[in-house]
């Protein structure tokens, strides 16, 4: 039998870890998997949100959020376990 992993046993091996969450949209945050559910609804400690301003759509906007959220499964686009966000992949590219 072949070592198959399931996405739910993967979010599952995330939990307490950081993750880099790209939403629908231009959005992204990152923080400290907690928790979630079937629907892939996200609970987040130390979150923080990145989204483009909308007066000048190249330039990041980074803002601190409440200590936990949750987030809707049906918004998330991606998820990067052990990612650190977008600072740090445009850190990469650069070098």
């Amino acid at each position: 039998m072949s070592n198959r992993i399931l996405p739910l046993e993967l979010i599952d091996k995330a939990i307490g870890s950081p993750i880099w969450i790209l939403m629908r949209g231009r959005t992204e945050l990152t923080g400290i998997l907690r928790g979630f559910d079937d629907y892939v609804n996200l609970v987040l400690d130390d979150a923080v949100e990145y989204s483009p301003d909308p007066r000048d759509k190249s330039v990041v906007v980074r803002r601190e959020l409440r200590a936990e959220i949750l987030l809707n499964g049906n918004q998330v686009a991606v998820m990067v376990p052990g990612g650190t966000g977008p600072e740090d992949s445009m850190a990469a590219r650069s070098t």
